[in-house]
């Protein structure tokens, strides 16, 4: 089942950010994630959060990949949120 994975960066985190990515792009790249990428300020010029599309086994599966995520265990969000998420249209 799919889940949408949907993370807040807290405020002034972009330097965390650019020193966790490594990490965090080899943490979904050994999982079964199906898309990734970051959420962007409104003049499109700087992370702010991040969406995650994962195929995992049930809600506390993709739950506890979230939870695992270095970005998460860094203390770079501010707010993470996992809800089921339904693909009604693909690339």
């Amino acid at each position: 089942m799919l889940f949408a994975i949907i993370a807040k960066d807290h405020p002034d985190s972009i330097e965390l950010r650019a020193n966790t990515r490594p990490n965090h792009l080899e943490y979904l790249g050994s999982n079964d994630v199906r898309y990734a990428g970051p959420i962007l300020s409104d003049d499109g010029e700087q992370p702010i959060g991040s969406i995650v599309i994962i195929d995992a086994e049930n809600l506390s599966a993709a739950r506890n990949f979230a939870a695992g995520d270095p970005y998460t265990i860094a203390g770079l969000f501010a707010e993470v949120t996992v809800h089921p998420f339904k693909q009604v249209i693909s690339e």
